[in-house]
């Protein structure tokens, strides 16, 4: 996956004395701890369940449809029993704010991965210019419910620094920096064409 990113977007892989050094730069802003060459993520608050029940079909193109797929989201909480097969979004402990130039790519943890818990289920790129809580995707596809802790170690975050040239200012993005709303916002950023919904 490093060779892949390095070959499509010529990246280099930061050490944990670089993002240090980008850290105390302001090139990055991370209050957590590191984990090897990797920012360490950990469990936070809130947590949103995922609520459909039966054979309910959510519409992509309608937000209001989307909005349904969710339950009410859990603010205070120590542990959480997460049962086969389910899904959970999760905000991470810490905010994380990436600066022009740097970008992130979350992992899971392979001990994890070995009972069941998938912990980021779709793209693991954080672009330049990231400015809130990461969310993540966790999918329990084990045999047996998993009790999670609050601030329980999850996913690491690689940094790489990104070649060729770049503006010193990055655009924010309209959806970065809402800890509290961990739901997909689809309907609201992408507009479906009618010929886009019926194929």
């Amino acid at each position: 996956m490093v060779a892949v990113l390095h070959e499509r977007h010529g990246g280099t892989m930061l050490s944990a004395e670089t993002i240090t050094r980008k850290i105390e730069q302001g090139l990055l802003e991370w209050p957590g701890r590191l984990r090897g060459d990797a920012l360490l993520l950990t469990l936070g608050s809130p947590l949103q369940p995922l609520a459909a029940l039966g054979r309910q079909v959510i519409d992509l193109a309608d937000q209001e449809s989307i909005d349904t797929l969710y339950g009410d989201a859990i603010t205070d909480w120590t542990t959480y029993e997460m049962e086969p097969g389910a899904m959970l979004l999760g905000a991470v402990g810490q905010p994380l704010r990436l600066g022009a130039g740097v970008m992130g790519l979350i992992g899971g943890l392979s001990h994890l991965a070995r009972v069941g818990l998938a912990v980021h289920v779709t793209s693991p790129f954080v672009l330049p210019g990231w400015n809130g809580y990461l969310t993540l995707e966790l999918v329990n596809t084990g045999p047996a419910a998993l009790r999670l802790h609050h601030g329980m170690p999850l996913g690491r975050l690689l940094i790489f620094a990104l070649d060729g040239a770049h503006s010193d200012e990055v655009a924010p993005h309209r959806f970065y920096g809402r800890p509290v709303d961990l739901m997909s916002r689809y309907a609201d950023e992408f507009t479906l064409r009618s010929e886009e919904r019926r194929s």
